[in-house]
């Protein structure tokens, strides 16, 4: 089965984008892993709807998506405005930016393993400087 691997990571971001989570099954095994540990396809998703009802106006924006073989890499670049606690942060109702640099083992066309590094500092720094008191 020969898949157009950047054609389907970018109709699966679209399916993010888009908040079709029911159709990730098409892009996600039903067993997968994500950073080394072991989910179904069905947590991934809940995953993914979590981060979205803590950040509704989340869209996930490809800046760099490189294909080799059965990998996709990718540096995903978000800007935001977190509502509610998100990555361990609490928010302080102004958008925050940061990036993802994340890489997908494809098997048959979809994805069976993520790894995920996001740029936690970027938004820490963020934060940090917004409640510094003005001078």
């Amino acid at each position: 089965m020969t898949v157009d691997l950047e054609a389907r990571y970018h109709a699966y971001l679209a399916v993010l984008n888009e908040r079709r989570l029911d159709d990730l099954a098409q892009f996600v095994h039903e067993r997968l892993t994500y950073n080394d540990e072991e989910i179904t396809g069905g947590g991934y998703r809940d995953m993914i709807a979590a981060d979205i009802a803590a950040v509704p106006d989340l869209v996930f924006d490809p800046h760099l998506v490189v294909v080799s073989g059965d990998r996709v890499a990718c540096r995903l670049v978000f800007r935001c405005t977190p509502r509610e606690e998100f990555l361990g942060f609490t928010p302080d109702g102004e958008q925050v930016s940061f990036a993802e640099h994340v890489f997908y083992r494809f098997d048959e066309g979809r994805i069976a393993a993520v790894t995920s590094l996001i740029d936690r500092w970027s938004i820490a720094t963020q934060l940090r400087d917004r409640a510094r008191p003005s001078r």
